[in-house]
Order: C-alpha cells, then sequence, then structure tokens
C-alpha cells in the first residue's frame, strides 16, 4: 500500500458489537471512495495492531459495503484489549497505523475506544487525522442534544419485544421474572426497556445514594413490589435490573452467593454475574418467612441485542454519522467526535468529553431528577410513602402476613420512614 498511502482511509472497530456498525463502514467507504481514497478496514479491533500485524488491513470495496448497512454484527469484527497490553504495545500500534501507510483513521466504539483514539490523535502529532463515532448500546456517551448514541435504539426496541413476551408468559403461569440487562455505567438500557414495555419495577443503579448497594435494600424494594402487586390480586409480575447495579454491590458480600470473572479489559464481566439469580435467593427467603410462596425466574439479556440487525432509525443514524466522519476528516478535521445534532451533523472536540479528575472520557447517567425518569417511576408497582398509612397499610400489612407496624417498621426504611 505504499503507492498513494497519503489517501488511506482506515476503519477500525473496538469495544462490543452494537447494531448499526455496518452502516458506519459502510456510508464512510463509499463516501471516502468516492472522494478518491483508498480504504481499509482493520480487522479484529486494536488486537492486532498491537501485535504488528500489517495483514490486518484489509481493502473495502463500495460493491462489497453497498448492502451491508442494513446487518447486525460488524464485517470487520471487534475486540477489547486490556488497558495494560494497550499501554505496553501503544507504540506498535501507532508504527503498525504508519506502516499501513493510513492518514485518515475512524474510530468507532464506546468510551474506552473513544479513550484511545484521543491518544492515538495526540501521539500522532499531526500525520494522522482522526475521527470517532460514538457507538454504545448502553447510551451512556454524552451527545449533545441528549441524542442516543446509535444501536442503542435498536438494542431497546428489541429489549423490549423480548420483555413483552416474557410479560405475556408471567400472566399466563402466574410467576414472577427478573431480567437483566446491560449497562455497567448507566441505567438507560434497562430504563428504556422498562418504561417502553411497560414492566412491573425497574431497577437502576443512579436511583441509589450510597457508595455500595445493599442485597437487603434491594430484595426489600422487590418484595415491596411483589406484596403489592399480590394486595392488588395480581400473582405475577416482570423486575428489569441494569446489571450496573452488580458494580455498586459489595465484591465480598457478592462472592458469598456468586462467583465473578474478569474480562480482557480487567473489570468484572458484569453480563454473566447472575443478579437476579442472586436476588431471587434473597427475595424467595423473604417472602417464604412470611409464608407466601411466589415463583421467581431469573434471565438476563444483553447478548442477544448487540449484534441485532438494526431498526430503521439506527441504519439512517449510522449512514449520517459515516458521511460525517469522512467529510469531517476530507475537510482537514482531526480530534473529534462526529455527532447528528438536531439534524446537522458536527464534530465534537474530544477535549470536551475528558472528565481531567479521572483522566477518562465522561459518562452519561440517568437523571433521577428529570420527568423522563419520573414518568418512568410513576407507573413502576412498588412501596410509596402513601402506602404507609390507612387502608392500605392494612392491606399491605394483611397480604404479608405482618401487623402493620410490624410492617411499616420492615419496610417504610426503603421510603425514608
Amino acid at each position: 500500500m505504499a503507492r498513494g498511502r497519503r489517501d488511506i482511509v482506515g476503519i477500525i472497530v473496538g469495544g462490543g458489537p452494537a447494531p448499526g456498525i455496518n452502516g458506519v463502514i459502510s456510508s464512510a467507504t463509499i463516501e471516502a471512495i468516492n472522494e478518491g481514497k483508498q480504504v481499509v478496514g482493520i480487522m479484529d479491533g486494536f488486537k492486532r495492531l498491537a501485535d504488528g500485524d500489517t495483514s490486518c488491513a484489509i481493502p473495502l470495496s463500495i460493491s462489497e459495503v453497498s448492502r451491508i448497512h442494513t446487518e447486525g454484527g460488524s464485517i470487520l469484527r471487534t475486540s477489547r484489549e486490556r488497558p495494560d497490553r494497550i499501554a505496553e504495545r501503544f507504540k506498535i500500534i501507532m508504527s503498525t497505523i504508519k506502516a499501513i501507510g493510513i492518514k485518515y483513521l475512524i474510530t468507532i466504539g464506546g468510551d474506552g475506544t473513544l479513550f484511545l483514539a484521543n491518544k492515538i490523535e495526540k501521539e500522532s502529532r499531526g500525520s494522522l487525522y482522526v475521527v470517532h463515532v460514538p457507538k454504545t448500546i448502553d447510551n451512556d456517551i454524552p451527545l449533545p442534544g441528549g441524542s442516543p448514541t446509535f444501536g442503542y435504539e435498536t438494542a431497546r426496541h428489541w429489549g423490549v419485544e423480548i420483555v413483552k413476551n416474557i410479560m405475556e408468559d408471567a400472566k399466563t403461569t402466574g410467576r414472577w421474572y427478573f431480567i437483566t440487562t446491560m449497562g455497567r455505567l448507566s441505567g438507560y438500557l434497562a430504563l428504556g426497556i422498562g418504561k417502553a414495555a411497560g414492566a412491573t419495577i425497574t431497577l437502576i443503579s443512579e436511583e441509589f445514594k450510597e457508595d455500595k448497594i445493599s442485597l437487603k435494600k434491594l430484595s426489600d424494594i422487590l418484595v415491596g413490589s411483589i406484596v403489592k402487586r399480590l394486595s392488588m390480586n395480581r400473582d405475577h409480575g416482570v423486575a428489569v435490573l441494569a446489571e450496573g447495579i452488580a458494580d455498586r454491590l459489595d465484591l465480598e458480600e457478592l462472592s458469598q452467593y456468586e462467583d465473578y470473572v474478569r474480562d480482557e479489559t480487567g473489570r468484572i464481566r458484569l453480563s454473566e454475574i447472575q443478579l437476579g439469580r442472586v436476588l431471587k435467593t434473597f427475595v424467595k427467603g423473604t417472602l417464604e418467612s412470611m409464608g407466601l410462596n411466589v415463583t421467581i425466574v431469573d434471565k438476563n439479556i444483553g447478548y442477544e441485542l448487540r449484534a441485532a440487525d438494526p431498526i430503521p432509525f439506527d441504519v439512517e443514524y449510522t449512514r449520517n454519522l459515516g458521511y460525517g466522519a469522512v467529510r469531517y476528516l476530507l475537510k482537514g478535521g482531526t480530534g473529534a467526535m462526529i455527532v447528528f445534532d438536531e439534524g446537522n451533523l458536527r464534530p465534537v472536540p474530544f477535549v470536551e468529553m475528558i472528565n481531567y479528575e479521572t483522566g477518562l472520557m465522561k459518562i452519561r447517567k440517568v437523571n433521577i431528577d428529570s420527568e423522563t425518569y419520573e414518568v418512568g417511576r410513576k407507573y413502576m408497582i412498588r412501596l410509596e410513602k402513601e402506602d404507609f398509612d390507612g387502608n392500605t397499610l392494612k392491606q399491605l400489612s394483611k397480604t404479608a402476613k405482618m401487623d402493620p407496624q410490624e410492617f411499616r417498621r420492615r419496610f417504610g426504611y426503603l421510603v425514608g420512614l
């Protein structure tokens, strides 16, 4: 690729899959080639770059990518890398990019990939133009105007379809389901699924102010929801749980009930922690102490959503982003994330995305003081302050086979009593 090396556009995907990746690859490739540039896709994320393997760069043509925008997954695949390995081999990554002859680099990924894109752009000292396209089903990158990250809407769509079916199963069989969804740092996906599907209750880590969330408190919230439903002559329900809750649990306490493993980056693999199963054990124990027999089934969803075919929203969205990324680079732009804001494509400089206290990228969390969260919260069935007085308290305590004052002492702390 030595000949014309100054015209090469490289595309690389990092982190976990998200619906719409192929849409970015497709539109970026088509626009770059139409502008007279060569395009190469970097296979397997940064892994092979870190090994100095220049064969990871494969030429892309319009005919190869013109119909992939409606497909899930990533034709370039993707990977995660341990931070220590990236640090050790960063110079190799830079030299491999140079050896391939890339002048313009498009990175597609979440906060980890964005962090690495920023590092690459700084290290290149003007010899490499870098733009990042934000991707994550967790929706945890703070895009302007509250715009979602691509992949989120598709993941939510298919998550809602799954939860709707499970809600019908719960109604038909008279049982409860505890469903854990992805979302390490933000509860957007869980809340979006639970709110749109009409789940009985959704729990996200943002609603807990304490540093460490106790399993007892989580269990009591769910017990309260179940008892309240039973008092309404409803023997079934669905609770949606954000996996990020597990990241806030005391690991010593958690290890008593669940083994956990770490991913390639050294972080606990939250998707493999059976949060629903742990909470099921706690909840069933409390219910049985009340003389209540409730069937609870735990389930994780997440991997089913990451490589789904994108819905039209994300197909259109990613075509915009891929096009915008190339236009920005070819105009001499670098060191920014491309976003779609109020009908216009525009760059957001990397420096605006960094939290200088941590050195990491900023994270968008659910604002529990927002009306969006308020609406979701209002339609949940869970214990509220007004439930601890009068006839409602009598009915709840009767269902729980407890004295009203005993019920108030046992569960009142959940609502600040």
